[in-house]
């Protein structure tokens, strides 16, 4: 059975102790960082850039997934991919041509990701699936956390389970938004690998932080 990644998402993290934060992610069993990157147009609200990414990546070693909430991402890729990222996942409804963008990151020497929204349907995705590294389903509207999960990403997540494993690739499947240990079942069993998860992670003392990674993955 494939082991379920779990990355926590730093946006429900203690941002006055951030690598500290990292750190204890990453001694509790985290395998990805999850960086939510968000310019108060794409979505509204407003994040971190890639000063603060470049700042951080020196405190772990945990691959980054950088999900870019923003518009225009083809702008700046290149500077993500100097402060540290490893994936680069942006929003098919952001661009014009996903597949310019997915070589652009490639020729970075990065992973590609591609993120839809709630509303968006996988069926965008078809031409361009064999192209990605990973496919990130929203099971909420982006932008902020602690939002309620949507139960209309199963399907979803079913439906490009099926497109993924007809590659032959392995290509992540990863899930975001109202991730805690009652509706991880769910997105597990619709064939989700990667799950990104803030409070679910982040929720009460660092000493605790092992303790929920164990539960999600269980």
């Amino acid at each position: 059975m494939t082991k379920i990644k779990i990355a926590p998402s730093i946006l429900s993290a203690d941002f006055a102790d951030l690598g500290v934060e990292i750190q204890a992610v990453e001694k509790a069993g985290a395998d990805i960082i999850h960086v939510d990157v968000m310019d108060g147009h794409f979505v509204p609200n407003l994040t971190i850039g890639p000063v603060v990414i470049n700042s951080i990546r020196k405190t772990t070693k945990l691959p980054f997934d950088v999900h870019l909430m923003i518009e225009t991402p083809e702008k700046y890729i290149e500077a993500y991919a100097k402060a540290g990222a490893d994936i680069i996942t942006f929003h098919h409804e952001a661009v014009k041509d996903s597949s310019a963008v997915i070589k652009q990151i490639k020729a970075l020497g990065k992973k590609a990701g591609i993120s839809i929204k709630p509303n968006t349907s996988e069926q965008v995705l078809k031409d361009i699936v064999a192209e990605l590294d990973l496919i990130l389903v929203m099971s909420v509207e982006p932008g902020f956390g602690g939002q309620k999960f949507m139960p209309n990403s199963i399907e979803k997540l079913q439906k490009l389970r099926k497109m993924i494993d007809a590659t032959g690739r392995d290509i992540m499947l990863e899930v975001d938004g109202g991730i805690n240990r009652e509706t991880i079942k769910f997105v597990l069993d619709a064939g989700a690998d990667t799950i990104v998860a803030g409070s679910a992670v982040f929720g009460g003392d660092a000493g605790k932080y092992a303790e929920n990674i164990r539960i999600l993955r269980g």
